[in-house]
């Protein structure tokens, strides 16, 4: 009998890694801007153009306000996308992707060690089992190309 571990596809954990990184850079961006152009204009803008007449009403203020909309309702799913996966991380996993990636000023590792109170070693161990538990919850993890072995 043939161990089931031959057939399954290898983790390249270097991408899955990178692809962790893209969605916190993109947690961070979320986390901070509300941007400029879904505002409402607040100077008069003329035009040498007739009114067109239509039972269309169009206003900047409503464009501006339902874009905004648009933005917080994608958002708010990236957002809760992003707390239920690092909710279901174990206690010591969850404290250090916190406080390595979601805060807006980023942990410095020897710090994060510190206060977690284990050494360099077990912390890079419990981050990088983080990481990867934290792809698979998100369904981004990277797979090698080669890596399903076959008989």
């Amino acid at each position: 009998m043939k161990n089931l571990s031959t057939y399954l596809p290898s983790v390249n954990s270097k991408a899955t890694k990178k692809e962790v990184e893209k969605i916190f850079y993109e947690y961070r961006r979320f986390l901070i801007t509300l941007p400029a152009d879904f505002l409402p204009k607040i100077t008069p803008t003329y035009s040498q153009l007739p009114p067109s007449i239509s039972n269309k009403f169009h206003s900047t203020t409503e464009d501006s306000a339902i874009e905004r909309i648009e933005f917080e309702m994608e958002r708010d799913k990236f957002m809760n996308w992003i707390h239920r996966a690092v909710n279901s991380l174990k206690p010591d996993e969850r404290f250090i992707i916190i406080k390595s990636f979601m805060q807006e000023h980023v942990g410095y590792d020897p710090d994060i060690w510190l206060e977690l109170g284990i050494g360099k070693t077990r912390y890079y161990e419990i981050k990088g089992k983080a990481i990867l538990r934290l792809a698979f919850n998100l369904q981004i993890e990277v797979y090698k190309k080669n890596g399903v072995k076959s008989a």
